[in-house]
């Protein structure tokens, strides 16, 4: 920008605020006082959006009810229609975390609206007494009614792009499950062999266990739909005129194409923030189970001489810089990492939550901040982790039948044949002298080859339930 200036006056008196801004100076204070994390807003367009949605609906709401003439009206539609489309994002530049409970946020928003606005009319930035970012750009409205709105609309957006790409995770794994439905390895408990199972058996788990939590964050996030919009201040609709809270839902529900609706009580709406704590502790669950999956791929790829050597993921990077040859899990180790950030995100949005006083939570930023950036981290960890890792994991099919056939697990799979007793005396036979189950069988004679071939075959032994 250049060096050049306009004075604009707020509360606490005049300042010089950059001629080119769109901001104005109650953002400029924010920028000053909230130099917290160097995010501004405008790296969350979903918010961003969210946020043009609110003020083009009150300002069509305003406009219906005779408040907003017909010229001013369109010059704050317009705007609004282009920021949505992503226009002036780089105006949006208060911190992320700022005290105020989303003050300087709807400011911002208010300010970069009418600024444009002007211009849309042919007026300079800055000429307040035809558009006005507080008397006409907020007309109808509070932050306490405003941020929140704005807030869940962005969730639900980001969480819909967070929904499609655990469909694809989803499907990557079902894919896995298919290629390997007939590779027979041994199954674990507490990292002990258990019985016999199939590599597809294993990875199709993981593809339900990704479906589950699809279904869980989309019941979460329906909680979403409920907003606050034209409670103002603490929920008694204070200077919102009648009609005005079913029209700017209305319009606000049209404008988003999403099934909004007013909550039936909007003094606890206003100061509730118990939607964002129940999304936040499904997206931990999300985070949890994809650790876990995440850490059974390390496990059973690792080696690959020395460790189980089940699988293959598939090699992305050079793993060291003094250890020639070796490769490493790298892409379930970053995604173990977005997990964990995503259980500390949790936790800030459960404090928040609590932290919350009477009729107004003042910690709602923190609250966006850590469902916005633990959702947008997911999604880009969970794409990694189907297109880099899951698509090309390969299988030792030789090593893990092998394991089957020596692992002492098989017993209980063959004690249906053989019997209880000879069951045991094989299984300590076979502990003590290192060799295979199925080798001592045979030379026992306890089953004819045939025979146990037929039971070692996958659908035997593994119980197969029809592939999906």
């Amino acid at each position: 920008m250049s060096e050049a200036t306009r004075s604009e006056h707020d509360l606490i008196g005049d300042r010089e605020v950059p001629l080119e801004a769109y901001w104005g100076v109650h953002t400029l204070r924010a920028l000053e006082n909230f130099p917290i994390t160097g995010i501004p807003i405008g790296t969350s367009p979903y918010l961003v959006e969210a946020l043009a949605s609110v003020k083009q609906a009150a300002a069509a709401a305003n406009h219906d009810l005779g408040l907003l003439d017909d010229t001013r009206h369109a010059a704050i539609r317009d705007a609004c229609e282009e920021i949505r489309a992503g226009a002036l994002v780089d105006e949006f530049v208060v911190d992320v975390i700022q005290g105020g409970a989303g003050t300087s946020t709807n400011m911002n928003a208010n300010e970069v609206i009418a600024n444009r606005a002007l211009e849309i009319m042919g007026h300079k930035k800055g000429d307040y007494a035809v558009i006005h970012p507080n008397e006409h750009v907020n007309l109808s409205q509070s932050t306490n009614d405003v941020y929140p709105t704005a807030v869940k609309i962005a969730i639900i957006l980001a969480a819909h792009d967070l929904l499609d790409a655990m469909q694809v995770l989803q499907d990557s794994f079902a894919a896995k499950a298919d290629e390997f439905h007939d590779v027979l390895k041994m199954g674990r408990t507490q990292l002990q062999d258990a019985v016999p199972m199939t590599l597809g058996q294993e990875f199709r788990t993981y593809s339900l266990m990704i479906g589950e939590d699809r279904a869980r964050l989309h019941e979460a996030i329906m909680l979403l739909h409920e907003i606050n919009l034209g409670a103002t201040a603490i929920g008694t609709m204070l200077n919102a005129p009648s009609g005005y809270v079913q029209s700017a839902c209305g319009h606000l529900a049209e404008l988003t194409g999403l099934p909004l609706e007013t909550a039936v009580d909007l003094i606890e709406a206003t100061q509730d923030c118990g939607a964002f704590v129940q999304v936040s502790g499904t997206l931990k669950r999300v985070a949890v189970k994809l650790s876990k999956i995440c850490n059974d791929l390390r496990l059973l790829s690792s080696g690959p001489r020395a460790g189980f050597n089940e699988i293959n993921l598939p090699a992305v990077q050079a793993g060291s810089s003094i250890m020639p040859g070796k490769v490493n899990p790298v892409i379930p180790e970053v995604v173990n990492q977005v997990a964990f950030q995503m259980i500390g995100h949790d936790m800030t949005v459960t404090m928040a939550a609590e932290a919350g006083q009477l009729q107004l939570n003042a910690f709602e930023p923190v609250i966006c901040y850590s469902l916005s950036a633990g959702i947008s981290r997911l999604r880009e960890a969970v794409l990694v982790l189907a297109t880099r890792c899951v698509d090309g994991i390969t299988a030792n099919v030789e090593l893990l039948r092998s394991e089957v056939e020596n692992s002492i697990g098989l017993v209980t799979a063959l004690n249906p044949y053989i019997g209880y007793a000879a069951a045991t005396e094989v299984a300590k036979e076979a502990l003590a002298s290192g060799r295979g189950v199925a080798e001592l069988v045979l030379e026992r004679r306890l089953l004819p080859p045939e025979k146990l071939e037929a039971i070692l075959r996958p659908e035997t032994l593994a119980n197969l339930a029809p592939r999906h």
